[in-house]
């Protein structure tokens, strides 16, 4: 670890929330796209988990000082938002058709076509991972590397596609109710920063509850059936060649999925990060326990942060350029909890 006189000081308060916004025409219809930084640098897409966008998603990491000198030093940001989660949308009208996953990985590549935008980073909480998981699937050439928090790569098991279902009903009828918020608050963040009788809430907690009372209900209910009827991608999983590093906190309601996902992917490319008492959006709720393995995954591609790590950088995101070994739990200096798995008679 570096000391004190190796970090860098970056004034959060002066970093802007939304960005450059951008309205992209796709076959699928139009995309909002918020950009940060210089458009000369290498893009990093981001993809945000259901009625999330990239402010209620992402700010946290975003904020944490070391994380933004790293990112932004490097990449310049693309946030796409999925089908009216951005600031202002418009009510979807009960006409417009359905989108499927499918659909949403097809307007990603479409976005960096329209960007002039070539093999990308991405990303991606929890169904934002999904489609950007798909995504590389189908554009593999498109993709340098994922970074996946909490993420999903089955179908969704019985109870997961029941409690969608209610959840779609009660969005159909009521629209973003005090129930729904709860219920995605569940989704997003462990216990202890969603308070008790004893503890209160986290700040966290009450700026993402005032974000979903900003969104669509129409819109999410979209997004919603999308992903609940998303496909097994298991098996594309074995061809993805792309290094990914894969965040999952231990109170996720996913994490057994993310464990499943790290077990099919090529193990000379990936790696698994656990997060102590963390749920879902560790990218908000533990955006400090991200900064080390990021910095060990974005030093394979030849990046690196300033005045952190005493680095050239190589050819910056040459896949020939990276150091496989940089992807095993020792040296990125983790301690990562063996996977047990059940065998059933």
């Amino acid at each position: 670890m570096a000391d004190s006189s190796d970090s860098v000081c970056v004034d959060t308060e002066s970093i802007p929330l939304s960005g450059k916004e951008h309205i992209v025409k796709t076959g699928c219809g139009s995309v909002s796209v918020s950009i940060f930084g210089d458009q000369d640098k290498p893009g990093l897409i981001t993809y945000p988990d259901l009625a999330l966008n990239h402010v209620s998603c992402f700010q946290g990491l975003l904020f944490c000082p070391e994380a933004f000198s790293l990112l932004l030093h490097n990449f310049c940001i693309y946030h796409i938002s999925p089908p009216g989660h951005e600031f202002g949308a418009a009510i979807v009208g009960l006409d417009e058709p359905s989108l499927s996953v499918d659909d949403l990985a097809d307007q990603i590549a479409e976005v960096l076509n329209h960007f002039g935008l070539g093999a990308v980073m991405c990303l991606g909480v929890t169904a934002g991972a999904y489609i950007l998981t798909l995504f590389a699937i189908k554009y593999s050439h498109r993709v340098m590397g994922l970074i996946l928090v909490s993420p999903l790569c089955k179908a969704p098991s019985w109870t997961e596609w029941l409690c969608n279902k209610v959840l779609s009903k009660l969005l159909h009828i009521c629209g973003m109710c005090g129930l729904i918020k709860e219920l995605l608050l569940t989704r997003y963040f462990s216990k202890v920063a969603r308070g008790s009788v004893d503890i209160p809430e986290s700040d966290i907690i009450r700026s993402c509850r005032r974000s979903l009372g900003e969104r669509q209900g129409r819109s999410v209910l979209r997004f919603l059936e999308a992903i609940n009827g998303r496909p097994d991608i298991t098996e594309g999983l074995r061809k993805l060649k792309c290094p990914s590093l894969i965040f999952v906190g231990d109170n996720s309601p996913f994490y057994y999925e993310a464990l499943h996902m790290t077990l099919k992917l090529d193990r000379r490319f990936s790696a698994l990060v656990e997060v102590q008492e963390c749920g879902s959006v560790v990218t908000e709720e533990r955006p400090d326990a991200m900064m080390i393995p990021l910095e060990y995954f974005l030093v394979g591609f030849g990046l690196y942060r300033p005045s952190r790590l005493n680095l050239v950088p190589r050819s910056p995101l040459n896949p020939r350029s990276i150091s496989y070994e940089l992807f095993s739990p020792e040296s990125m200096g983790l301690k990562l909890k063996p996977i047990k798995t059940r065998t059933h008679a």
